[in-house]
């Protein structure tokens, strides 16, 4: 059995485990649903119910999650089970860098992220989650404050960006793409996960 436990945003869990079998990481990801990204408040509860049933199996259980709109109740429930969580407000600063995303909402606040995963999973997790494929007619009601989507492309091909196209059409915004990889999420996942002599810290 792997010595790290990883309780992931639903999000994350695919890209961490590819990670985490390319870089050699000996991990075992558990992963929540990624629809508690539409329910914020509820995912401090869910990560902690996983961190009771994980307990004495592993050497060490991790957060996947950035503080994803909790308003401090997961880096609450962290500091109360000596957890560490990925760093960052969103799963995008992950992505993207907290500067990059910072000053893309500073430029233009009516923007719009999309990751890989939410490209795929565009219409379980944006489109039927918000109602739209039984209201259509609430779209504009939901998303007429925002002005762009920007696709944070960690694998570009040419079928994603045909979906992320088709997403974005059908939030009726502009599409701008960026290239960013996955090293930002594999940087910070290996110091998440890495012992504190690891890191050089003693």
């Amino acid at each position: 059995m792997a010595k790290t436990a990883v309780i992931a945003c639903g999000a994350l869990a695919l890209h961490i485990r590819q990670i985490a079998r390319r870089d050699g990481l000996d991990l075992d990801v558990y992963p929540l649903p990624p629809e508690l990204h539409n329910r914020p408040m509820k995912i401090a509860p869910a990560v902690e119910e996983l961190v009771q049933q994980l307990e004495g199996r592993y050497e060490r259980v991790v957060v996947g999650y950035a503080e994803c709109g909790t308003r401090g109740a997961l880096d609450a429930l962290c500091a109360a089970h000596g957890l560490e969580r990925l760093p960052g407000q969103t799963c995008y600063d992950i992505f993207g860098g907290e500067a990059e995303i910072a000053a893309a909402v500073d430029a233009e606040p009516g923007t719009f992220f999309l990751t890989d995963f939410l490209v795929k999973a565009f219409d379980h997790v944006v489109w039927r989650a918000f109602g739209l494929d039984r209201y259509p007619e609430l779209r504009d009601d939901i998303f007429g404050h925002y002005r762009r989507v920007i696709w944070l492309a960690q694998d570009r091909t040419p079928k994603l960006e045909a979906r992320a196209r088709a997403a974005a059409d059908r939030l009726g915004l502009e599409l701008e793409i960026r290239d960013v990889g996955d090293t930002g999420l594999a940087s910070r996942l290996r110091d998440l996960t890495s012992t504190p002599g690891e890191r050089g810290i003693p």
